[in-house]
């Protein structure tokens, strides 16, 4: 059966046809640049080959590279394992073994001005998809329950972070993870722990720290999948890296950017004897507060108890009873004043009507004569011989009869 009607057939493939099949297509592939960094040099005495094992400094993934011996002196002599490399390689599938390899021609080890080429490339590239933005930073809590620390074992840089911050708040947690934080393992390191601490609900805030070093030491610290690696994290990320001034592109990406590791310490953990002292002041400051509020509300309550409506209430009762004891005198004048002028106005109208009444007439010696349908003769021609007459006196009254 040839292999075309094998491979449409549900009959199945020998090993070493599939892994001539993985070779006829690896081998199409050719020669090719490849990027990576040096995790380890075997140099055998005496033998012209060199075995390299090639590092992708962002993914846990690493290449077996063979080369001549005069081609890495030619071209990197000074090769160490760390370092950064480009190499022009033929990839290479042993079918017996089952592995893949890379068998190198030229080699070139990558110098500063390249990195810092690639490391400004990729800066531009982070920014313009915003890792950098300022609107998405957060900011630590004042005072962290758990602190996360991610940073080398025994290193400079976790000491400091741990003494400065217990020195400033002595009851400080930390949830420390140890990593390399330089090599070709560095990267897939931190960025395991920063998985861990990121998913642990007690960590409030996580520190990445580092001392100082060359820029081919930082260089993880500027790795794209680390840069990330820390935008996708939830929990707020201080970078803490080296120097004032390495800066690499993890401290645009973090949420806080420390100086040192010392500086991040004082950024994330409050000092205790500043906050104290702050405590007091504002005690201080509030307790005069309070004291000038009493004192000038005491003084407006001795201004209005000073007042005379309020020191001696009696006296506006008494002057409203001198007041009132005025108006009635008053008043009662008034009264009397206008009883006697009504008394002597009545007077002189008694007075006037005696003088016009008859009977007054009367009194002085006169009479009235009325006739005896009572009307009253005034003429002696109103009456007849006969007729009889009533005569009204002062005192009394007398009949009459018309004589003539």
């Amino acid at each position: 059966m040839s292999e075309a009607d094998r491979s449409t057939s549900e009959e199945p493939w020998p090993v070493r046809v599939v892994s001539q099949k993985i070779g006829a297509w690896i081998a199409r592939l050719g020669w090719v640049w490849v990027d990576g960094q040096i995790a380890q040099i075997s140099r055998r005495p005496g033998a012209s080959t060199v075995f390299l094992t090639l590092r992708d400094p962002s993914a846990d993934l690493s290449l077996t590279v063979t080369t001549n011996r005069d081609v890495l002196d030619a071209g990197a002599p000074e090769l160490s394992e760390g370092a950064r490399v480009v190499l022009h390689a033929k990839p290479e599938f042993y079918a017996a073994r089952g592995t893949l390899s890379l068998r190198a021609d030229e080699i070139r080890q990558v110098g500063l001005g390249e990195l810092l080429a690639r490391l400004e490339k990729l800066k531009k590239l982070l920014a313009a998809e915003g890792l950098f933005d300022r609107a998405r930073k957060r900011r630590p809590p004042f005072l962290p329950g758990r602190i996360g620390l991610i940073t080398g074992r025994a290193s400079a840089a976790e000491r400091d972070v741990l003494t400065n911050a217990r020195r400033r708040w002595p009851a400080v947690e930390f949830r420390t993870v140890n990593v390399a934080v330089q090599g070709p393992s560095a990267v897939p390191d931190i960025v395991g722990a920063l998985k861990v601490l990121d998913a642990d609900p007690t960590v409030d805030v996580i520190i990445i720290a580092r001392g100082g070093g060359g820029i081919e030491d930082l260089l993880p610290f500027s790795d794209e999948a680390l840069c990330r690696a820390v935008f996708a994290c939830r929990t707020p990320v201080v970078s803490a890296i080296g120097h004032e001034t390495d800066t690499p592109l993890l401290d645009y990406v973090a949420d806080v950017r420390a100086s040192t590791p010392t500086d991040a310490a004082k950024r994330i953990v409050p000092d205790l004897a500043e906050e104290v002292r702050l405590i007091g002041q504002a005690r201080s400051r509030l307790e005069r507060a309070v004291r000038n509020l009493v004192d000038r509300e005491q003084h407006r309550l001795d201004l209005l108890r000073s007042r005379p409506v309020l020191a001696r209430p009696q006296v506006m009762v008494d002057q409203r009873a001198t007041d009132v004891t005025a108006l009635r005198d008053r008043a009662g004048r008034c009264l009397d004043h206008r009883l006697g002028a009504a008394g002597d106005d009545l007077r002189h109208t008694l007075a006037r009507l005696r003088a016009l009444s008859p009977a007054a007439t009367l009194d002085r010696g006169y009479a009235i004569v009325q006739r005896g349908d009572g009307h009253v003769v005034r003429a002696a021609s109103e009456v007849a011989k006969g007729d009889p007459l009533r005569v009204r006196l002062a005192e009394g009254e007398l009949t009459a009869t018309v004589d003539g």
